[in-house]
C-alpha cells in the first residue's frame, strides 16, 4: 500500500543522500520508503520541501492525495517553530482533505545534534518528566567544582 507523505517547514528533513536530483525540476526532495506496520508493508512516498520557501506554494497537484502531514522545525531557531501553523494552514488551503479537523499531522523538531538535550514531556501524564530532570541534574553536576575531601 502506498501513502503519500508531505514534509513542510523552515527545517529541511530528508537525508540529501537519498535524492536531490527531484529539487530542480518539483521542487522538492523525493524518496520512498518501507514501513512494516502491524505484519502489513507499507510505502511511503514521502516529499520533503523543508526548508525551500520559495516552494511554499506548490499547487494542488503537489498536495492531493496526501495521506499525512509531517510539520518540520529547527529545535534551535524559534522562527521555525512560529510558522509551524503558516505551514499547516498552506497546506489546508492547497490539499484541501475532506475532514480538516482530523487531518492527521506530525510535528517534527529537527536538529537534536546540537549537543543540547531535548525532550517532549507531559507533565500530566507524568511522561519523560523524570528523564528531563535527571538530565538537567546530570548537566547542571558538569558545572560544580569537584569537592576536596
Amino acid at each position: 500500500m502506498l501513502l503519500k507523505v508531505i514534509i513542510l517547514g523552515d527545517s529541511g528533513y530528508v537525508n540529501r543522500k537519498f535524492s536531490n536530483q527531484y529539487k530542480a525540476t518539483i521542487g522538492a526532495d523525493f524518496l520512498t520508503k518501507e514501513v512494516q506496520f502491524e505484519d502489513r508493508l507499507f510505502t511511503l512516498q514521502i516529499w520533503d520541501t523543508a526548508g525551500q520557501e520559495r516552494f511554499q506554494s506548490l499547487g494542488v497537484a503537489f498536495y492531493r492525495g496526501a495521506d499525512c502531514c509531517v510539520l518540520v522545525y529547527d529545535v534551535n531557531v524559534m522562527k521555525s517553530f512560529d510558522s509551524l501553523n503558516n505551514w499547516r494552514e498552506e497546506f489546508l488551503i492547497q490539499a484541501s482533505p475532506s475532514d480538516p479537523e482530523n487531518f492527521p499531522f506530525v510535528l517534527l523538531g529537527n536538529k537534536i545534534d546540537g549537543n543540547i538535550p531535548y525532550f517532549e514531556t507531559s507533565a500530566k501524564e507524568g511522561i519523560n518528566v523524570e528523564a528531563a530532570f535527571q538530565c538537567i541534574a546530570t548537566n547542571a553536576l558538569k558545572t560544580e567544582p569537584e569537592e576536596e575531601t
